[in-house]
């Protein structure tokens, strides 16, 4: 089952509330807190969609650029030993440390 959708770049979770019988989410990866709801999937698709042309459109109005998730930099922390032989890694195969992190991640996304 997948718990997210896509719209316009903005990913969405899914989420369901057993209590209230709706399903609802928020798009993920911004700061700006964009929700919707519905009460079966068609809704919250079609609230999801309106959510995100909301966003924009307030954002062209306001003048301002839209937030965008996943730039593609990002921060990681490990610790100094593993960052050193990473490097060495890297080194002894004529590639960057950018290049080694991003083949890693690219075999365990596609493995998984």
């Amino acid at each position: 089952m997948n718990n997210t959708m896509e719209y316009k770049g903005y990913v969405g979770s899914v989420e369901f509330s057993e209590e209230d019988g709706l399903f609802y989410g928020k798009v993920m990866g911004i700061r700006a807190l964009i929700s919707y709801e519905g009460s079966n999937a068609a809704e919250l698709v079609n609230d999801f969609h309106g959510a995100v042309d909301d966003y924009l459109a307030l954002c062209e109005e306001n003048h301002t650029e839209p937030e965008r998730a996943y730039k593609g930099s990002f921060n990681v922390r490990i610790s100094p030993e593993l960052h050193k032989q990473a490097v060495i890694f890297a080194m002894a195969h004529n590639m960057s440390l950018n290049s080694l992190v991003e083949n890693s991640i690219e075999q365990a996304v596609h493995a998984g």
